[in-house]
């Protein structure tokens, strides 16, 4: 017994032993930390890439100076990964742990991942013209719409900020304006899901949400996506989780905005001599010993006292926007949790915007053939409040009065003067303008194996709930004497189902991938109006509509449905011969009844890799070269639900004594309608040369758009004006250019250059298909859709010129025209010509960057060339002696003699739109940041910083005289003065901060 306890004790002793020296060396090595750096081939650090470990469910991600720490309890084997650079695995051990990670750019061997909708491809194997958007432009601006940080920045994407208003959205186009009626904006995808058409927009999706962006622009691109492809297609795809362990970042910033420029009106002594000057010029009696208009502004002339009416209307504005997110997983589940908090106060008082958005996504690996995953966020816009009037801010006299002696605000500034109100009304009422967008989407995959191996099934799913809300109440205050209110509410309810099966398989040289898609998807509108007037006092609001004596009540429903089917071959042989070939078949509930409702949409694409011929392996030069081009047809249904039907619309007349409802003529419907049609060629080259120093992307394409849905005038003996039919075809051709050029590369500094350029061409080939012009809409055979049609001014008639040969009846201080049909007077039929096209000729962008050690400097300049606009603050017509006017527009005087201005007394009775140049240069933004280094970051366990001060919308050099050229700019009487929101100067200071 005593032997056999001996024998127990020894070999525990052993196995002690055994296990103490295993435990010292595992001790040992947990004792080791890697510190790394990834780095491109110039050395400028990759923020965010990613760190994998083989094998293990550990990773990380790099800081903002491309540095990560991770800690180890055995050699392993690291896999370091970043968009647009080759995947590269590094071994690391105790002896191996302090490391420089260099990735090389993966377009020199053509493997960056793009995504092309329904899937990605490598950029190698792209035959379509696909524009990825810089990562720096989704970074470190002060946007609430991710559109304008692309304002510019993208060749073919033409992005026009019509109005500054926040939380607006601006226009876009994608390779020209392709439809007459219908709208020419591009289609938008987000996670695979459609955000056009749901109710939703851009201003939902939060910009650090967004990990790549993707716009595809030619036929092979966007015939995918057929009957919405017809106008480009913008595919964004947000941030998912990565393995390792939980990662938190905030990302914010905050700062003010001003007008970016001020149309100024005209100071006190110069709005009293354009009085005068207007007064002797018309021949008028001065009504008072004071050189004003009105009877109340004689006390704060004769006072001194002067009010300037823009600084009353504007302050200075606020914007911030404060982001924290949490990402991280395992092999098999990976998530990503964001929210984010963004205010802005305009800089007219009474704008406002915020949004609250939380977004998830998770992704989960079930089994090894099982994967599944679900993306939800919430979006809540809120656009709240009364808004001051800029438009009559500009219009109200120095000497007018802002207050009554009660505090509040007068009615009328200028007393007895009852065509201007006072510009702060606004601000009485009461505003609720809200909408909210829940969004939930998910999605299934199974893999195959064995003799089905590549082959997969998905099933994505997508729902949308849209409520909005919109209330207003307009009081005595606001020159509402019994009050009016209004309560407006709607909700849109989309789906969206998509059955997917693709197939990828190397056979050898050979690769094939085949996508083969069913889709549905519906969308429901609801919406009811009710208003109210007649208050008894102001005390209730639109709280209570009852209480008006006087009560409207409206509603309105639709639906929308589209079911496509589509198919999908990419071909590719040894990396060097390309083909696409797509075709898609989309079914609208919106065409007529006499059609089948389908369309068929086909595109074919080739491309050839010639940098992988063997001929050019050794070239020392050319790292890449690759040539493509892409035929095919896309679709645009042009017309919204119930088009194509015959309706009436309701009336209510008096019948003896009595109020009845009846019905008349409203639209003729036309059973007939079907797709608009836009048939398109692209070629191209992507090249890159002198060791990747210059990368470019040039392409040249051409497209007709046939079928276009015009109105056609019919005879009144119908009792119908007119009826929707395909009628009409246009054309669109053009360049784009896009490099990017490494200029100076040294150890600490380095100069990068973005450079963008694109030339449209868009012309009218038919309407109606009789040949002729259309005078009354300005659509002209031969010429882009949008031109100024007018008079050719030439000047201003001077005292002494005799105009009874060219214009008979004008007199000094008329605007000059050109005579040009030479027949001795201005008329509209013999004298009207195209002076030129809204729509810029040409659009370019240039990005500098520097880097020098911690600090970056970025400089975007945007350039738009060759449009013209109508200049409204050209003339104020016989309002020009009752209001003020900018001070600088000046007007002609008998001593001025200006060639420019018209006199005072001059009656635009020909309609003239003063027509001017509306081409500009914009430094757009400049963004200084500087990356605190990570031995500091260490000391306080910190992952990476890094501060950054951005400015926007700096300078502006333009010849138009204006708020700016690029914003569309309502008169008194037309448009909506609301939207007279001038372009803004944003500074803010901004933070990134990634936590260990």
């Amino acid at each position: 017994m005593r032997k056999k306890f001996t024998h127990l004790l020894i070999i525990t002793l052993l196995i002690s032993v055994i296990i103490n020296v295993f435990t010292q060396n595992t001790f040992a090595q947990t004792a080791y930390t890697v510190t790394g750096k990834v780095v491109d081939e110039t050395g400028s650090p990759l923020p965010g890439a990613s760190v994998a470990v083989a094998g293990k469910t550990q990773g990380a991600t790099a800081g903002p100076d491309g540095t990560f720490r991770m800690v180890f309890t055995a050699p392993a084997t690291l896999s370091i990964s970043f968009v647009g650079m080759e995947t590269k695995s590094v071994q690391v051990s105790s002896t191996n742990h302090n490391i420089t990670i260099t990735l090389a750019d993966s377009r020199k061997g053509l493997n960056e991942v793009v995504v092309v909708g329904y899937g990605q491809q490598k950029r190698s194997d792209v035959t379509g013209s696909v524009a990825s958007v810089p990562k720096a432009r989704l970074e470190q601006l002060p946007v609430t719409n991710v559109l304008q940080a692309l304002e510019g920045a993208v060749a073919g994407v033409n992005i026009t900020t019509t109005s500054s208003v926040p939380g607006a959205q601006p226009s876009t186009t994608v390779r020209g304006q392709n439809s007459i009626t219908a709208s020419s904006s591009p289609f938008v995808v987000v996670d695979g899901i459609p955000l056009s058409k749901s109710g939703g927009s851009l201003n939902d999706i939060n910009p650090n949400d967004i990990a790549s962006m993707e716009i595809l622009k030619d036929a092979s691109a966007v015939a995918i996506y057929g009957a919405n492809g017809s106008n480009g297609v913008i595919l964004i795809t947000t941030k998912r989780g990565t393995m390792g362990k939980p990662v938190i970042r905030y990302n914010g910033y905050a700062g003010t905005e001003k007008l970016g420029h001020i149309l100024t009106p005209r100071d006190p002594a110069s709005f009293t001599q354009k009085f005068l000057d207007y007064e002797s010029q018309n021949k008028l009696t001065q009504q008072f010993p004071e050189p004003v208009y009105n009877n109340s502004e004689r006390a704060n002339y004769t006072a001194g006292h002067i009010i300037d009416w823009v600084k009353e209307t504007t302050q200075t504005g606020i914007i911030q926007d404060h982001n924290v997110s949490v990402s991280g997983g395992t092999e098999d589940v990976k998530y990503f949790l964001s929210g984010d908090y963004m205010k802005q106060k305009g800089v007219i008082k009474g704008y406002q915007y915020n949004r609250v958005g939380i977004r998830s996504n998770l992704d989960v690996k079930v089994t090894n053939y099982l994967s599944v995953g679900a993306t939800a966020f919430l979006a809540n816009n809120n656009y709240d409040g009364g808004r001051a009037n800029l438009l009559n801010a500009t219009a109200m006299s120095p000497y007018g009065n802002v207050y009554n002696a009660d505090g509040t605000y007068t009615i009328y500034p200028m007393a007895p003067e009852q065509l201007y109100v006072n510009p702060l009304l606004g601000l009485t009422t009461d505003v609720i303008s809200r909408s909210v967008n829940l969004n939930g989407n998910g999605y299934a995959e199974i893999k195959f194996g064995g003799v089905l191996k590549g082959l997969r099934y998905r099933l994505n799913a997508g729902y949308t709930y849209l409520p909005t809300r919109n209330d207003t109440y307009s009081g005595r205050l606001a020159n509402t004497p019994l009050g009016s209110a209004s309560a407006a509410s709607s909700e849109t309810q989309s789906y969206t189902l998509d059955h997917l099966l693709l197939y990828t398989r190397d056979f050898g040289k050979h690769r094939i991938d085949f996508t083969g898609l069913y889709s549905s998807q519906q969308r429901k509108y609801f919406t009811s109006t009710a208003g109210a007037t007649n208050f008894i006092n102001d005390e209730l609001s639109f709280n209570n509509l009852g209480a008006g004596s006087t009560q409207t009540a409206s509603s309105y429903q639709d639906r929308y449905a589209l079911n496509s089917q589509m198919g999908r071959i990419n071909y590719s042989y040894d990396s060097r011969y390309l083909a696409t070939f797509t075709v898609r078949r989309d079914g609208s509930s919106v065409f007529g009844a006499n059609t089948s409702k389908y369309g068929y949409f086909p595109s074919a694409a080739l491309g050839w890799n010639i940098s992988n011929e063997d001929f050019m392996k050794n070239s020392k030069i050319v790292n890449n070269l690759k040539l493509r081009g892409s035929y095919g047809r896309s679709g645009n249904e042009a017309i919204s639900v119930y088009q194509t039907i015959t309706t009436d619309g309701t009336n209510r007349f008096p019948f003896n004594g009595t109020s009845y409802v009846g019905v008349l003529a409203s639209n003729l419907g036309n059973a007939n309608l079907h797709w608009e049609n836009t048939q398109s060629t692209n070629i191209g080259v992507e090249f890159s040369l002198f060791n990747s120093r210059i990368n470019g992307v040039i392409d040249a394409y051409s497209s007709k758009t046939t079928d276009l849905i015009l109105r056609r005038n019919l005879p009144a003996i119908t009792g119908y004006g007119n009826v929707l039919d395909n009628i009409g075809k246009i054309g669109n051709r053009g360049i784009e250019v896009t490099l990017n050029t490494r200029n100076v590369s040294l150890k600490d500094f380095k100069w990068e250059s973005n450079i963008v350029y694109a030339v449209n061409r868009n012309r009218i080939i038919d309407l109606y298909g009789d040949g002729k012009d259309d005078l009354g809409n300005r659509w002209f055979i031969g010429q882009p859709i949008s031109v100024i049609y007018d008079y050719k001014m030439t000047g201003v008639w001077q005292t002494g010129e005799d105009a009874s040969k060219q214009d008979p009846g004008a007199k000094p201080g008329d605007l000059k025209f050109a005579d040009l049909n030479g027949d001795g007077k201005i008329t509209a039929d013999g004298d009207k010509t195209i002076l030129g096209q809204t729509a810029p000729k040409w659009t370019g962008g240039l990005t500098n960057t520097f880097r020098y050690k911690s600090f970056n400097l970025s400089v975007f300049i945007q350039t738009a060339q060759g449009m013209l606009k109508n200049n409204p603050d050209y003339n104020y017509a016989d309002e020009s002696g009752r209001r003020n006017t900018p001070a600088e527009i000046g007007y002609w005087t008998p001593t001025n003699g200006s060639q420019q201005f018209q006199a005072l007394s001059y009656t635009n009775t020909r309609g003239y739109g003063y027509v001017h140049d509306a081409s500009y240069t914009r430094i757009k933004d400049v963004t200084l940041s500087y990356t605190v280094p990570q031995k500091f970051l260490d000391k306080i366990h910190v992952a990476s910083l890094m501060f950054y001060l951005s400015g926007r919308n700096l300078k502006t050099f333009t010849n138009w005289i204006g708020w700016d050229p690029e914003n569309n700019y309502s008169t008194r009487g037309s448009g909506d003065w609301t939207n007279n929101y001038p372009q803004t100067r944003t500074f803010v200071l901004g933070a990134n901060i990634s936590l260990k």
